[in-house]
């Protein structure tokens, strides 16, 4: 199975660190908690930034939620963080041959399916909130 990148995981790691220690987070304390290069943590923390989840105090660092953890939801963590294009997260391929009867109807079969599933998982992600994920690991 095809897997998102792990931006997604990591952005909710750090929301959930964040809201644990508000303040007292820096850069490089996240980045051994996730485990990874701080270079990595900070073009996240920048994301989430840019995303009004989050404010970093420059200089001496530390990073606060800008919302509280129960109106912060997955999805908006995966809004904020997935480099996707906008529209239908399932793309098509190009020219399919319309001399075929499946190259002719593919798109058409395929679009309601795979804009229910998006819809799924969108739905889904918006219904779980990091204060339910902080819940699960403290």
């Amino acid at each position: 199975m095809k897997q998102f990148s792990s931006r997604f995981s990591m952005g909710v790691h750090i929301l959930t660190l964040i809201a644990v220690m508000p303040g007292d987070c820096t850069g490089d304390i996240i980045a051994g908690s996730v485990n990874t290069n701080p270079v990595v943590i900070r073009r996240i923390m920048a994301q989430l930034k840019k995303a009004g989840l989050i404010s970093v105090r420059p200089g001496v660092g530390g990073a606060t939620l800008l919302k509280d953890p129960a109106s912060i939801s997955l999805l908006e963590v995966y809004d904020a963080v997935e480099v996707i294009d906008e529209g239908p997260l399932f793309n098509f391929h190009q020219n399919p041959s319309p001399r075929c009867p499946v190259g002719r109807t593919i798109e058409a079969s395929l679009t309601a399916e795979l804009a229910e599933a998006q819809a799924a998982m969108e739905q889904r992600l918006s219904s779980v909130s990091i204060a339910k994920i902080l819940g699960q690991v403290c």
